[in-house]
């Protein structure tokens, strides 16, 4: 009778509670727990190695949120026009940029071949036909919703029927002048600071990088206006900027990146959002876009 008994009470109590469950992962465990399904190569025609002296930045562009400027990314790099050229500023918490030091001058500036010198602008695209969105549900200040496609961070406005690309972290943009279309490639910068989402829509972000950030943060900073440097000996010579897919395969950097259309991701999101790491105090229960990591490991592993 008392083993009756206490079924029954323990019944009842399910009944009210519900099963007791477990702990949500952590995002070590989410990783650790991750199949090869959750993970994706970054197809070569895609991806941008940035080779300084002191090491290689891998870049992944975005052809699905400004097709123009990856195409003309990438045939500029097919003709060498990056190399030789330099980093012309480190601006502390903001950018790092590269390109022609001498581009103000039509007599000495590099030429760019069959290549147009700059395009269109890009700052958004249509919501039909974009790739997955995995919205986050926090919200944000800048955009109606905020997720991501593809690994890109975006953001998208459903109402207007337009979506972008987002100043994060690692993100890779197509420098400009004042006019929106005097932009296209030759000039290119990585956000090596705080999120300046003030600037989405107003110039165009072609990628984010995969793996090598140190190589851009740790550089010197620029002492003149907005971090430019002032003496040519302090710029940055590039080595060259090469597409993955015209380099010898034994020379690549052999990448796998964690997919944000997965179970996976949404659980990564979700042990990003409320830690639960035995040194948090208080979890937050929010998360913000460029807060949100996607993971890129070696594919050996």
């Amino acid at each position: 009778m008392i083993r009756a008994r206490t079924l029954v009470a323990t019944l009842a109590a399910l009944l009210v509670t519900g099963p007791v469950s477990s702990a949500p992962p952590t995002m070590a465990e989410v990783l650790e727990a991750s199949t090869p399904a959750d993970w994706r190569r970054p197809a070569p025609e895609d991806t941008l190695y940035l080779d300084l002296a002191s090491g290689r930045v891998v870049i992944e562009l975005a052809p699905a949120f400004a097709p123009k400027h990856v195409a003309h990314i990438r045939a500029l790099a097919k003709a060498k026009y990056y190399d030789g050229l330099a980093i012309v500023r480190v601006q502390e918490n903001y950018v790092v940029q590269w390109g022609d030091p001498d581009a103000a001058d039509e007599g000495k500036r590099r030429g760019t071949g069959d290549q147009p010198r700059t395009l269109a602008a890009e700052f958004a695209r249509p919501i039909d036909g974009a790739p997955h969105f995995a919205k986050l549900v926090d919200g944000d200040v800048y955009a109606p919703e905020v997720g991501h496609s593809q690994g890109f961070p975006v953001a998208r406005d459903p109402k207007a029927g337009r979506t972008w690309l987002a100043h994060c972290y690692g993100m890779l943009g197509a420098g400009r002048d004042e006019a929106a279309d005097s932009g296209g490639g030759t000039e290119l910068y990585v956000v090596i600071g705080h999120a300046p989402r003030h600037l989405d829509r107003n110039v165009t972000l072609v990628g984010r990088v995969l793996l090598g950030m140190e190589h851009l943060t740790t550089l010197p900073r620029g002492t003149g206006a907005l971090g430019f440097h002032e003496k040519a000996e302090d710029r940055v010579p590039i080595r060259s900027i090469r597409l993955a897919s015209d380099v010898p395969a034994a020379e690549r950097s052999a990448l796998q990146v964690f997919r944000t259309d997965t179970e996976a991701f949404r659980q990564l999101v979700e042990a990003r959002r409320s830690r639960r790491e035995p040194w948090f105090i208080e979890p937050t229960g929010r998360i913000e876009l460029c807060n949100v990591p996607i993971p890129v490991r070696s594919a050996k592993d």
